[in-house]
């Protein structure tokens, strides 16, 4: 994906270097299954959710029902300010950090129009950078929870050693699939913007396991057609074989693929995200169409 001339993101804060002590969960890795491309974190927070998903959805139990409903738990303690100066410095640190915040400015320039031609003003989300441990507005962030966006802050919190994690653990490389990751949470702010989100979290609370999984699966994959509306966007600065790589990410982050390799089995009652052939026809719906509108997968009839 071509963005070396974009520019970068003044929306963009800075946790790495700062430290907040371990925090619960694994740690490194296998836990954030259920995580990847963000779990949202609107109903519940963040901390124990490593442990919640390291143990419940590999044997086949919706992590949100022991979670109980619970709120997230607001917090500002230690969360750094985003400024223009502070965000220089941050999308400076290295090649993924700078990567990160053009993906960003583009998907404020996209959705800024897209909400200007329906008569409305897009409040841009912004990007907080941690590495292994940082805090966000709905608690505690580690690593292996994968990328995610809180919308208690409206922030997106992103460790950029995912990347890596992505290309060597889930074989799903590339720039377009590193993209892939931040234009989904940013689908989610969308989503937060629009009331999807609060609405769907609203239902969840009365909603049994299996319903609320199933709701959280429609969540994701508009998520993922918001990714793509954002792609088709910028077609104009996409490689040959870049379609290519977002496609094969959303297949290797699907739960079936997650699952089997985990644990062997499938368990289609514990989704929280959508099969990879889900996550595949929402992201490209998305590409191919480049309209929001056609990214609602809670309508009547909606293969979700």
């Amino acid at each position: 994906m071509r963005l070396d001339d974009y520019r970068e993101s003044d929306n963009v804060g800075d946790e790495r270097g700062q430290s907040f002590g371990g925090g619960g969960g694994f740690g490194g890795g296998g836990g954030g299954l259920g995580l990847l491309f963000g779990f949202v974190a609107s109903r519940f927070g963040i901390v124990g959710i490593l442990i919640l998903v390291g143990g419940a959805m590999l044997f086949g139990m919706n992590p949100l029902s022991l979670l109980g409903g619970g709120g997230g738990v607001g917090t500002n303690v230690g969360q750094p300010a985003v400024s223009h100066q502070g965000a220089t410095k941050a999308c400076g640190v290295d090649a993924a950090s700078k990567f990160s915040c053009q993906v960003l400015a583009s998907t404020e320039d996209t959705w800024g129009k897209i909400f200007q031609q329906q008569g409305q003003r897009y409040e841009p989300a912004a990007l907080i950078f941690y590495a292994r441990n940082g805090m966000s507005g709905c608690g505690a962030a580690q690593s292996a929870m994968g990328p995610f966006y809180c919308p208690t802050d409206k922030r997106v919190y992103l460790d950029t050693s995912f990347y890596d994690e992505l290309k060597q653990k889930f074989g799903a490389p590339g720039d377009f699939a590193q993209a892939y990751v931040i234009a989904h949470e940013v689908g989610h702010h969308v989503q937060d913007l629009t009331g999807i989100l609060p609405k769907v979290s609203a239902e969840q609370q009365h909603a049994s396991p299996s319903e609320s999984n199933a709701l959280q699966v429609r969540i994701e994959l508009q998520a993922d057609c918001y990714a793509g509306v954002w792609a088709a966007a910028n077609r104009d600065r996409l490689d040959p074989g870049d379609v290519e790589e977002g496609l094969r990410a959303a297949h290797q982050i699907g739960d079936d693929t997650l699952q089997q390799e985990a644990q062997g089995r499938v368990v289609p009652d514990s989704f929280t995200h959508g099969s990879a052939a889900q996550r595949m026809e929402w992201l490209k719906r998305g590409l191919d169409s480049g309209d929001p509108s056609r990214c609602d997968t809670f309508a009547a009839g909606a293969d979700a």
